[in-house]
């Protein structure tokens, strides 16, 4: 397994890289620099940081009235990414090292599971990423999860599906890899969800160079993928005997999706995703529609020159919310336990950049309000899952990430 783990984040604001060709250079030259070390980390809140208003729409964000208590479950994770939770109670974590483990409810972490690919890059935002149960887990013990592969010279976004078996993984697969590879080690994507029909949706970054071919059919850059559990295509899929595409895509248009989620009561796919400087949207992700990266944005570029031909353009969706500036979102949940009852049918979203926990409220698909939460947490939040419990869970991105549960 290659060894090459960043210990900072990549980007000024939390995980975004600038697009422009004329600061190409200059941002590669930056992005090395913080494959090595933490100077392109951003303070969160509770730390030096200050959160900003954010401009969306017509949205003001306001202050949570009643703040969740933060209640540790375990500690000393290694830059953890994905968390699923099984039907006995304990949960799966991974972490950016390459490393699945298990976390007992009173908080005692496993060794590392065994039988791990061995192609898996931790090299800048690479790495171990998210992971998912199968939607018949309790039958056939499947888990499916995803990382970065090498790919001489570079890397790609995979997703492979095993059997959990005790302290290991059996029958390792590999049933998905992103087209082409790419040397930059950033804009992985990398979020799995299933949907009701049991096709798996595969969110997938622009590699950070690569962002123009987001619009490129022939190309799995900046695109939303979906397969079945063997890795075979979907005959409805929206591009499935359209000359030149890849029959995996669901949609195309996208920068870096790091957040997505079904919704529980249409079914339908949510996603977050990454904009430069400001733009992080809010997606809901149809098939075969355009989210318009790199074409149009609420970003900008970190040098403030204007990225594409502006905020909207006939034929490309419009986000149903966005953040200007960036909160560096990673992580999100539809809420529907009973533990917050306020809290029903809102999505959650996590931050980065700011360490906060953002709850967003809606009337249909329009979102109403804006609230934020923990905002002296100091920590960067990477993935927020519902438990089984109702409680709201967190992981913490840092050399000692934990895992937390919030309760009323």
């Amino acid at each position: 397994m290659t060894t090459l783990l960043a210990s900072g984040a990549l980007g000024r604001s939390g995980e975004h890289i600038a697009p422009s060709k004329m600061s190409r250079l200059l941002t590669w030259l930056v992005l090395v620099n913080c494959v090595v070390s933490t100077a392109c980390a951003q303070p969160a809140v509770g730390s030096g940081g200050t959160v900003p208003t954010t401009v969306s729409g017509s949205i003001v964000p306001t202050t949570a009235s009643v703040e969740p208590k933060v209640v540790e479950v375990a500690k000393g994770l290694f830059r953890p990414w994905g968390l699923a939770f099984l039907p006995s109670g304990r949960m799966l974590v991974t972490e950016r090292s390459g490393n699945i483990r298990y976390v007992d409810p009173d908080g005692r972490i496993s060794p590392p599971l065994t039988g791990m690919p061995d192609s898996i890059v931790t090299s800048g935002q690479g790495g171990l990423l998210d992971l998912v149960l199968s939607p018949d887990f309790v039958r056939d013990q499947t888990i499916f999860f995803a990382f970065s592969q090498a790919s001489p010279p570079g890397s790609r976004t995979a997703v492979a599906r095993a059997r959990l078996k005790g302290g290991g993984l059996e029958q390792v697969k590999i049933i998905f890899v992103q087209t082409p590879a790419a040397e930059a080690p950033a804009h992985f994507g990398s979020r799995l969800v299933f949907g009701t029909d049991g096709n798996l949706w595969i969110t997938l970054g622009d590699r950070y160079f690569g962002a123009a071919r987001s619009q490129d059919l022939s190309s799995h850059f900046g695109k939303v993928v979906r397969i079945r559990p063997d890795g075979s295509i979907p005959k409805d899929n929206p591009f499935v005997g359209v000359a030149g595409a890849r029959g995996e895509i669901w949609s195309i248009g996208h920068r870096n999706v790091q957040g997505a989620a079904r919704h529980p009561v249409t079914g339908a796919l949510w996603t977050h995703e990454h904009g430069a400087k400001g733009g992080d949207e809010v997606n809901l992700t149809l098939p075969g529609k355009n989210y318009g990266w790199p074409v149009i944005t609420w970003g900008v570029d970190y040098s403030g020159e204007k990225i594409g031909e502006g905020t909207a353009k006939s034929g490309l969706e419009q986000p149903l919310h966005f953040w200007v500036p960036s909160i560096a979102p990673s992580g999100m949940s539809f809420y529907t336990g009973d533990q917050f009852p306020d809290w029903k049918n809102s999505l959650l979203v996590g931050s980065l950049k700011f360490g906060m926990l953002v709850r967003l409220t809606f009337d249909g698909e329009k979102v109403i309000a804006e609230e934020r939460l923990l905002p002296q947490l100091g920590e960067r939040v990477r993935d927020v899952r519902q438990g089984p419990d109702g409680h709201v869970y967190l992981l913490t991105d840092s050399p000692q990430g934990r895992l937390l549960k919030l309760v009323p």
